[in-house]
């Protein structure tokens, strides 16, 4: 069996700002991103195996995670995906895989759409989609003054409550890994964390309808959508309906699995990655 490879981290400069990210492995380019209050370190248990056979790149996007603090930045889906390709540009990365969650994988669709060439295939564990309904009740509750204030508490309530949500997003709470609530709360106190995170969802509808125009732009990306079965976040029915809106997509489902099925089933999540990639070498050995 083939041995996991170690990770390193880095920052590069974007634009001015300081971006941190995670490294590992050589090969042709894997990018990951994280979703909405989440970091680099959501992908620990699948760096170092995905690294096996590419060079695998973890990023904490702007205003999250170990990255530098903006105030005001952007926080839309298109700005979103035109500093992921001035964080490539920095790497000297023209083209790599995407792997991505959540929110992150809007931005990663919304990359594809706007710059095709720097993309050759997405892989997108339940990213934000524009047909799925189960979070818009909460979406508009955070978009209310109460919802506002009470955004700003998140990062002083007790631990004990931030785990409770973390399970929540897990088929089954036990498969909460040691260590992986700090991938999400870490980033959290750190001052104007909170501020991006409400403009995201200020601006969520807009963005979801935005995506959903471009959508016919990934007709030929080769896209693997991945989703866990026990999803309460993002729900497998919109998973289905997006496979159906992108030719060039196939569709896996996690059983038992909830909203983050590659912390949860890494071994599964980590193989099922890797057959995906493997396939799409003889593309990479021929455009090189």
């Amino acid at each position: 069996m083939r041995q996991a490879v170690g990770t390193g981290e880095a920052f590069v400069s974007v634009a001015g700002v300081k971006v941190h990210y995670q490294y590992a492995g050589s090969g042709y380019p894997l990018l990951l991103l994280h979703g909405l209050v989440g970091s680099a370190r959501n992908w620990q248990q699948n760096i170092g195996f995905l690294a096996q056979d590419a060079s695998v790149y973890a990023v904490d996007l702007f205003n999250m995670g170990e990255s530098e603090r903006v105030p005001g930045l952007d926080a839309g889906l298109e700005a979103t995906a035109d500093r992921i390709v001035a964080f490539m540009d920095e790497l000297g990365l023209d083209e790599a895989d995407i792997g991505a969650h959540s929110h992150g994988g809007a931005v990663a669709m919304m990359l594809a759409a706007r710059h095709p060439c720097r993309v050759r295939s997405l892989i997108l564990f339940a990213p934000a989609n524009p047909f799925c309904d189960l979070g818009k009740q909460l979406i508009r509750f955070y978009q209310t003054r109460f919802g506002v204030w009470l955004a700003r508490q998140i990062p002083h309530l007790p631990r004990r409550l931030k785990a409770t949500a973390l399970s929540r997003m897990y088929g089954d709470p036990a498969r909460v890994a040691d260590g992986a609530l700090e991938g999400y709360i870490a980033g959290l106190h750190v001052p104007g964390t909170i501020d991006h995170v409400l403009q995201i969802i200020r601006r969520w509808s807009a963005d979801m309808s935005l995506l959903r125009s471009m959508l016919s732009k990934l007709s030929g990306k080769p896209t693997l959508l991945i989703w866990g079965d026990r999803d309460r976040a993002v729900g497998l029915s919109s998973g289905r309906q997006l496979e159906r809106m992108l030719p060039q997509s196939s569709l896996v489902v996690i059983h038992g699995a909830g909203h983050i099925a590659f912390e949860e089933m890494p071994e599964i999540c980590n193989q099922t990655m890797r057959e995906w990639l493997l396939d799409r070498l003889p593309v990479a050995s021929s455009a090189a």
